[in-house]
């Protein structure tokens, strides 16, 4: 599905890969419907869109809460006469600890945004999908939701369970028109963490120069391109192409690799 003149949903769009995605979308001659649980980030993405925002709504919504979300649909549609695409990229990471040191509280949050949230955006947009011409779903997963990573096993469980309810939704649409598309993003330039409550701007910015990161403007772009070409699976970064190829191959030792790289992280 090209972008050019469709109306497409991008949640978490007032940050990160989501901000860029909006920017992005609008430049390809999209409408885009910005949503986030942030006001402040959602004016600050229009702002950056310049000459563009008579294209562009905000909604200020937690996506965690079915009833906001449910009521979603006909606030855009009454913004933009149609919808035609959904986006599903809004995220929260957990704190970098093992699973036994996690609060039931942060877990259920973890699963909250990144589940229940892609789960009930899809829910309630698929029927008005459904009814256009062409339509596309794209929910952006995580290196982490096929690869083991310490210090983000829930996080990893959340973004497993987006992995395979997006890889069954594309089963259960074929011969519809609507397609669908799972994005695998490795280490992304982003305020993730600092969104997510678990780190402070100077410690993530510590953690970054650690590692290479693929930029959010980048991994905007792959999501888009793999939208407009109907791909089933889309791997965005070095790190993540290379740790797929090697989890396939030998997955025990690619998880070791994860490890070494990650257990600096991780409380004594």
């Amino acid at each position: 599905m090209k972008v050019n003149g469709k109306v497409i949903v991008v949640t978490g769009g007032g940050s990160g890969i989501g901000r860029e995605l909006v920017l992005a979308l609008l430049k390809e001659g999209a409408r885009v419907a910005a949503v986030d649980i942030s006001e402040k980030n959602l004016v600050e993405t229009v702002e950056a869109a310049g000459s563009l925002p008579e294209k562009l709504s905000t909604h200020v919504v937690n996506i965690a809460d079915k009833t906001v979300v449910d009521a979603l649909p006909g606030q855009i549609i009454a913004a933009h006469g149609t919808v035609d695409g959904l986006i599903n990229n809004a995220g929260i990471i957990q704190r970098f600890v093992r699973f036994k040191d996690l609060e039931l509280a942060e877990i259920e949050r973890v699963m909250n945004v990144n589940f229940y949230g892609t789960l009930y955006m899809t829910r309630a947009f698929l029927p008005h999908l459904l009814q256009r011409p062409q339509a596309h779903i794209a929910n952006i997963a995580s290196m982490g939701g096929f690869l083991p990573v310490p210090g983000q096993t829930i996080y990893g469980a959340s973004k497993a369970a987006v992995k395979l309810f997006t890889e069954g939704l594309h089963s259960e649409l074929r011969g519809t028109n609507v397609g669908v598309s799972i994005m695998f993003p490795g280490a992304t330039s982003t305020n993730i963490a600092v969104n997510s409550g678990v780190m402070t701007s100077e410690q993530q910015s510590s953690s970054d120069m650690k590692y290479k990161t693929t930029p959010a403007d980048v991994a905007a772009q792959a999501i888009i391109a793999g939208i407009e070409a109907g791909k089933y699976r889309v791997l965005i970064g070095s790190d993540t192409k290379t740790m797929d190829f090697l989890y396939r191959l030998m997955p025990e030792r690619a998880a070791g690799i994860i490890y070494n790289q990650m257990k600096a992280l991780l409380p004594v």
